[in-house]
Parts: structure tokens; C-alpha cells; sequence
């Protein structure tokens, strides 16, 4: 049965700002109160994702959220007789709680879900368990509106599963796809789905991060193998070096990537790197193919300034492999050094293409970090419903959207505007029915 990896990408929302609500994720915390060009950021999105359709890669798009977020605003117990009056009160009384939520970091959908093909789940379906994010409260609210996107979407039970995401809770923090990796021969061969975690919660006598917290753990990591019905024997778990997140790189994606039997990483990425590496060359023999950075070529902290693994790892039909890069690597005469080195040695990674995202890179998301990738049958794409499909047609109807809709400049102190809810709830509702993905959002459901 022919397979290929899907990417879809999250459309950043009209809310995207520059709040700087994330401990550890040293973009977000340096560009905080920038003023933001909304408009912008969903163009550069939309342009990378068209790219890469007439490319020939799959390509599919997810939907941002409803923000401000007036349905966890009173449940913090800012009641008024309006919206508009709800929203007045927090930036009266509690500015960075408003801010917390008008976040508009869905749109990085790495850390909407952790996704297994059927090639590699017992019931062979596709499965999706959409990520808690219960280490941030801003990032926590995503998760109910992301379990309703993904049902409709991957609405067929038959061939899909959306889970409920795992408890809430320090022990089970899950931050989705974003620090896990898939490796295989072959698209529709069975995989091998490696896990890394930050922590191990149960576990006080294990290495953790000293400056910024491990988000991801080894229990939450171990329970979606368990419920994706993955076997045991095409499974690795591997921890993230601690000095990686203490350096900024708060999820796996900020240090490695992978794609087929290729892992291109940091040296510094793995705690355990050796130990990691023979486990995977165990299981996909010789074709695994390690492409590790040096400290002395890139360190850890030029790494994670230009996110240059947090790049998009694609095979192209020549079986080759496309880097899909921000365009900070070959503007960094270090880093585009390095891929230059990379892309004229022989090796698996033969070009790089580099992306403007800065909108989105300036709150610390690279291009992995915008799509969530899932491999798909045929029959399995042909269940999905949904206008999600990225083709000339849709192009075209979401970048006049977004022309209509967003802004072209938001500002911190722009949230408190009781009209952005409005333009917000106006724009969802006419892309829900251009994506035919029904109600999804909570004001469609009052």
C-alpha cells in the first residue's frame, strides 16, 4: 500500500504577538513586546507550505484558534456582563494573564499531537494523541480546541484514533510531536517511533536541566506507546541532553531531526548519544546514517539561534534529501558554512532551501516547528473530508483570507482592543467553512 509523509502546517492566528510567555525558549523571552505583524506571519507560513506543494510534497493545513481565550478568562474569575467587558477587566486587573490568553502558539502544531502510522499501531490505524502542554498555562489551553480540529479532520473511525490527551499533570507533561521522531525504509514499512524526554518524573535521582525546566517526561512518552499500540521492539526512548535545554533548545526539535534512517542532530542533543545511536543501528541496520554537528563547528548556542535543526528533513523523489531551512542558517556565515560542508560531502542531505518565517522565528519557531507530520495511505488521505488539501485553489482562498482579516501591526497593549475578539470569532468562522471542519470553536458552540 503506497504511503507518504504529510506535513500539515498551523496557520499562525490573528493574535500573533510577541508576549514573550515562554520560560526557557530564549526567542520568545529576548523579542518580548516587538510589535507584530499578524498579516505577515500567515503569509510567510502560507508561502512555505505552497513551496513546498509545488514541490511535489504532500501538503495540508491546520486552522489557528479562537483567541483571546473569553472562556478561560472567566473560569480565572474575570466575570462581566460581556466579552467585551471580560476582556476589559483582565487587562485592567491582570494584563499578563491576557496576554497568556490572546497567545497565538497553536500555530507551531509540532506540539499539537504525537502521531503513529498504521504501519506501525496494532489496530493499524492512524493515531493522534493531542499533547496536554501542561507545562505552560498559555500553551495548556490549546489542547481542548486541538482534540476537536484533529476529530473533525480525522473524523473516519475506521482509520483513525484521536485520543483524549494524558493528565494534566507535572508527571505526564507532553509536548507532542516535537520530541518525536519517526525512522524507516520506506514509507509504508513499519517504523521505528523514537521517543525523547526531558525528565523522568518518577525518577529524583535523574539528570535534569538546572537553569530551565525539562517539559517533556518519560511517563507521558511511555503511556502514547503504550495506547498507539506500538511494538515494543521498534520503540527507543532517549533522553534530551540537559545542557540542550539549559541552552534554549526547550523541545528535541530545536537540536535534531530526523527523516527515513537519517538523524541529523547536535552532538550535544542526546545525554546518551552512542548509546542511542547503536540502539538505532540495531534495529535499522546499516542504512541508519547519523549526521552529527560538532561543538566546534556550530556550537550549541548558534544552533539554537538559528534553529538550524529545526529544520524541515524531506526525501525528495531522487531520494536525496531537502533541508528545509530558516533563512537565519545562510545568513550565518557559521551555520552556512556548516550546510555547506553537509550538502557537498556526499552524504544523504543534498540541497537546502531556506524560508523568510521570521515572524514566526522571533517567538521561537522554526519550520518543524509549524507543521506536524503524519504518514498517510491513500485510502487514508481519501478519508479525509476536510478542505485541508493544500493545492493552487486553497492557496489562493487563504491568502485572501488572511488579506481581509489580520492586522498588519499587534502590540502587547492591542489586546485589550474588544474589536480583535471580533475580527478573531469573524475570521474562524468563515475558515471553518472553507475547511469544512464544522463547529470547532467555542463561540460556535454557545
Amino acid at each position: 500500500m503506497s504511503a507518504v509523509e504529510v506535513n500539515f502546517d498551523g496557520l499562525p492566528g490573528p493574535t500573533h504577538n510577541y508576549s514573550g510567555l515562554s520560560e526557557g525558549n530564549l526567542a520568545s523571552e529576548r523579542n518580548r513586546n516587538l510589535v507584530a505583524d499578524p498579516r505577515q506571519a500567515a503569509l510567510q507560513g502560507l508561502a512555505k507550505m505552497k513551496a513546498l506543494a509545488d514541490a511535489g510534497y504532500a501538503q495540508a493545513v491546520l486552522p489557528p484558534h479562537e483567541r483571546p481565550a473569553v472562556d478561560a478568562l472567566r473560569a480565572l474569575g474575570f466575570a462581566a456582563d460581556s466579552d467585551a467587558g471580560v476582556i476589559a477587566r483582565a487587562a485592567r486587573e491582570a494584563p499578563q494573564l491576557l496576554a497568556a490568553c490572546s497567545s497565538a502558539a497553536a500555530m507551531w502544531v509540532a506540539n499539537a499531537a504525537t502521531v503513529s502510522p498504521s504501519s506501525d499501531t496494532a489496530d493499524g490505524r492512524v493515531h493522534f494523541t493531542p499533547a496536554n502542554l501542561a507545562s505552560h498555562f498559555h500553551r495548556a489551553l490549546e489542547t481542548a480546541t486541538t482534540t476537536r480540529i484533529l476529530r473533525a479532520i480525522f473524523n473516519d473511525p475506521e482509520k483513525f484514533a484521536v485520543h483524549e490527551p494524558l493528565p494534566a499533570t507535572a508527571q505526564f507533561g507532553d509536548e507532542g510531536a516535537a520530541n518525536h521522531m519517526r525512522f524507516a525504509a520506506g514509507t509504508a514499512t513499519p517504523g521505528l517511533e523514537l521517543f525523547v524526554y526531558g525528565r523522568v518524573a518518577l525518577d529524583t535521582g535523574a539528570a535534569v536541566p538546572k537553569r530551565y525546566p525539562a517539559r517533556q517526561t518519560r511517563e507521558a512518552s511511555e503511556a502514547i506507546a503504550r495506547r498507539h499500540g506500538l511494538d515494543p521492539g521498534r520503540i527507543l526512548f532517549a533522553q534530551q541532553n540537559p545542557a540542550a535545554i539549559d541552552a534554549g533548545a526547550f523541545h528535541n526539535d530545536v537540536v535534531a531531526v530526523g527523516n527515513g534512517t537519517v538523524l541529523f542532530c547536535h552532538e550535544r542533543a542526546f545525554l546518551m548519544p552512542e548509546a542511542l545511536f547503536a540502539s538505532l543501528r540495531s534495529v535499522l541496520g546499516p542504512a541508519f546514517t547519523p549526521i552529527v554537528v560538532r561543538e566546534s563547528e556550530v556550537s550549541l548556542d548558534r544552533a539554537v539561534a538559528t534553529y538550524l535543526f529545526n529544520s524541515q528533513l524531506l526525501t525528495r523523489t531522487d531520494g536525496g534529501m531537502l533541508l528545509v531551512a530558516p533563512s537565519e542558517c545562510i545568513e550565518d556565515p557559521t551555520v552556512a558554512a556548516c550546510l555547506r560542508r553537509i550538502t557537498s560531502d556526499a552524504g544523504p542531505i543534498a540541497e537546502v532551501r531556506a524560508f523568510d518565517l521570521r515572524q514566526s522565528m522571533k517567538n521561537g519557531g522554526g519550520p518543524a516547528c509549524l507543521r506536524l507530520r503524519a504518514v498517510m495511505s491513500e485510502a487514508e488521505r481519501a478519508a479525509v473530508a476536510a478542505n485541508v488539501w493544500l493545492d493552487e485553489a486553497l492557496h489562493s482562498a487563504l491568502t485572501a483570507w488572511v488579506e481581509r482579516h489580520y492586522r498588519d501591526r499587534l502590540t502587547s497593549g492591542d489586546l485589550a482592543d474588544p474589536a480583535l475578539l471580533d475580527e478573531d470569532r469573524r475570521a474562524l468562522d468563515e475558515l471553518s467553512r472553507l475547511l469544512r471542519i464544522g463547529n470547532v470553536y467555542p463561540f460556535q458552540m454557545v
